[in-house]
């Protein structure tokens, strides 16, 4: 089967080479130049994704009469570590593309341009608050909220059938989300009807996707940093409970063993091969033609526990501190989320609008617009909280620390209690 697709999380993205189409040289390009007219521009990017970037700068050099901004697409892999060393060099690119998660890193350190200068109230207030926050760092935003994705789960409706389960009585919205324990009967009756080599479900924290689990954390009312940025919380009541929920998946073999937060298949590869009934999966993947046309499939919320939540994916752009011309960089900024443009960009790769006034149906998205509703609903769940914390500048290493101690804990028999103990020292370390 061919996949070539990108896949992201709150903190990271990995990215299939073979989505790409490499613009100008295969390497990255450095920045500023002498032309202070002339912006370079780095990301990387689904076909799709380029596209769109690349009609989108179109139009803003046809409406900038002189202007030119030169894109360079490259992989996901070992992008931020190219511009880790173009920044150490001052040959960084005037703008580039930086998810959630690794965004807090850059603004941290100074390397960003400050928008403040830029963006009056009225301005800001047309986003996203939680969005907004998410691209601030200290009350000043270093960059902007391009675009968001959140996860929601699919369903494979001739499987749920063939267990036996009518899936037109599944929840379409937030007011009817399964609790934890209605999507644990619904997994208990596809474990009892299914074949033992399918499975009920497959979760998405494979290969990098590890803060995903904070998902389920977030659901119970539980925090793993708190409202002082300096503490670790995971270990409470509450984090307890996610992990003792989230073991059972493994314990009752509601997925499949190979699917835990080291395995090295993601979970649409799963869904599409038709190993597991449904999947938790971001809304980016929807335009895969794989999903699309193999087996009827639709999408449904995720499940609730004392609140909704899901992970925090998607993109936002920063101009690097020393740009060429910080004035124009900041434009081009503003151009890139404006409404026309932000719902171009959306409607053609299935991701998700940053601005309030791009919200409910707003977006008429060009492929499967029949199941976006309910990633579009599902994004509402996310609160600036969440935001605030998985934008730490320690969530490199904190991810880190989820893949090694969840591994052990559902694969390797850790207790609960170590497991949390474990958590709470490390991203103590890495908020400290």
């Amino acid at each position: 089967m061919k996949l070539s697709k990108k896949r992201m999380f709150g903190g990271a993205a990995v990215l299939s080479t073979g989505a790409l189409v490499l613009a100008g040289c295969a390497g990255f390009g450095g920045g500023g130049g002498t032309d202070s007219q002339s912006l370079t521009f780095t990301t990387w990017g689904s076909e799709a994704e380029e596209i769109q970037f690349a009609a989108l700068i179109d139009q803003f050099e046809a409406e900038n009469d002189g202007v030119t901004i030169d894109l360079n697409v490259v992989p996901y892999e070992g992008m931020f570590s190219s511009v880790d060393a173009q920044l150490a060099s001052g040959d960084a690119p005037d703008i580039f593309r930086v998810d959630y998660g690794n965004l807090g890193v850059y603004s941290s350190q100074d390397q960003l341009l400050d928008l403040s200068p830029y963006f009056t109230d009225e301005e800001i207030d047309d986003f996203v608050p939680a969005m907004w926050e998410g691209i601030s760092y200290d009350g000043a935003p270093y960059g902007v909220p391009h675009q968001t994705d959140v996860s929601a789960l699919l369903v494979n409706t001739a499987m749920v059938e063939s267990a036996g389960i009518d899936p037109s009585t599944f929840p379409t919205t937030q007011d009817d989300a399964w609790t934890w324990e209605e999507f644990a009967n619904v997994a208990e009756q596809l474990r009892a009807g299914l074949p033992a080599d399918k499975y009920p479900f497959v979760y998405n924290w494979q290969l990098g996707g590890a803060p995903r689990w904070l998902s389920w954390l977030f659901q119970t009312g539980g925090t793993f940093i708190g409202e002082d940025g300096a503490s670790a919380t995971i270990n409470s009541a509450e984090g307890e409970r996610a992990l003792d929920f989230t073991r059972s998946f493994f314990e009752n073999e509601w997925v499949p063993p190979t699917s835990s937060t080291k395995g090295t298949v993601y979970a649409d590869n799963l869904f599409t091969e038709q190993t597991a009934a449904m999947a938790f999966v971001g809304s980016f993947l929807v335009p895969d033609q794989d999903f699309l046309n193999e087996f009827e499939w639709t999408a449904i919320p995720m499940p609730r526990d004392a609140r909704g939540a899901t992970d925090l994916g998607g993109n936002a752009l920063v101009a690097t501190k020393d740009a060429a011309n910080p004035e124009l960089a900041a434009e081009f900024l503003k151009f890139m989320v404006s409404a026309e443009a932000m719902s171009a960009f959306c409607a053609a790769t299935n991701e998700l609008p940053t601005r309030l006034d791009l919200a409910g149906d707003a977006v008429k998205f060009d492929i499967r617009p029949d199941v976006m509703p309910v990633f579009v609903d599902q994004a509402a769940t996310i609160e600036a909280s969440d935001v605030a914390q998985l934008t730490s500048p320690g969530m490199a290493a904190i991810n880190t620390a989820l893949q090694d101690q969840l591994e052990a804990a559902f694969l390797g028999g850790q207790s609960t209690a170590d497991t949390l103990a474990n958590l709470e020292q490390a991203i103590q370390e890495a908020i400290n």
